[in-house]
Parts: structure tokens; sequence; C-alpha cells
């Protein structure tokens, strides 16, 4: 495929299916058999699944929009930057909803198969800037969170 194609479907999956939250478009241009590998060694493997992953995501934030700041693509693969931005809304692991506005970068890497269609990626979003966030400003010594802080695991805040 060519490159100024797999940059078109990919940014079709940032507007339509992420901005848009059309998760029907998701049937359109990935492969029902993709894997979708996340930090940690996790991957949601299938098209269903990952389709349940988008729709939780956009649970949590249902104003959620992204924005491509960079874009590069060659042979079968293509690599985004994106800017997210959103209002917690719905239980992050940890911390229930804040109403705190949240802006975080992920980098997204997508590889087609023959068909065109995606069937792998890889995403990397900066979780410890969105804790942070939710966390809500620094406080002054001695004065109580509002926010659970998270157990150890991913989402520690390092």
């Amino acid at each position: 495929m060519a490159p100024d194609d797999l940059k078109s479907r990919a940014r079709r999956l940032v507007e339509e299916v992420l901005n848009q939250g059309d998760l029907a478009v998701a049937n359109e241009l990935i492969s029902p058999d993709c894997v979708h590998h996340i930090p940690g060694g996790l991957s949601v493997p299938g098209l269903a699944a990952l389709r349940d992953w988008l729709a939780l995501t956009l649970s949590i934030f249902p104003d959620f929009h992204a924005i491509v700041e960079d874009e590069i693509a060659e042979d079968d693969l293509v690599a985004q930057r994106l800017t997210c931005y959103g209002t917690h809304q719905g239980a992050f692991p940890g911390i229930p909803p804040t109403g705190r506005p949240v802006s975080f970068q992920i980098i997204e890497i997508s590889r087609a198969g023959a068909d065109g269609k995606f069937a792998e990626h890889w995403s990397s979003a900066d979780l410890p800037s969105v804790l942070r966030q939710l966390a809500g400003p620094p406080r002054a010594s001695g004065q109580a969170a509002d926010v659970a802080a998270p157990g150890p695991g991913p989402f520690e805040v390092i």
C-alpha cells in the first residue's frame, strides 16, 4: 500500500473512530484478527476486543479528541504522534471520575496486512502525565488528596 494511503487510513481511525466514536468504521479499516500491543507486554487480540477497549476509553473520556501531530509511513507501517484531550468522566483504573481535563501524548504504530486492513498495532500513551493531571495541582504539606493513589503496577506514577 502506498504511504499516502496508509496515512489516510490511519487518520480515518483517529478522526472517525476515536474523535467521532464511530466504532463501525473499525470494521472497514482493521482486520478481524488484528493484535493491539500495549506497554507491559499486554495485547488485545482480535477486532472485537479492540472495539471493547476503544469503547472503554470513550466511556472514561467521553469528549476524547485526538490531533495528529506527526505522521510517517513506509512499506506496510504507519506511525503517528497524537496529542489527546478529554475530561475524566468515567472510572480510570484506581481513580474515580474527577471531572478534570487532561491532555497527553500517544505514539501509535500500525501495520497493514495484504488486504490493506490494519493487522497489528502498537500503542504507547503517556499515562504518568494523565495520572498527574487527575491528581490535580501539587498540595501543601499535610493536605489530603481528593483522588486515591493507584496501587503498584502499570499505572504507578514515577
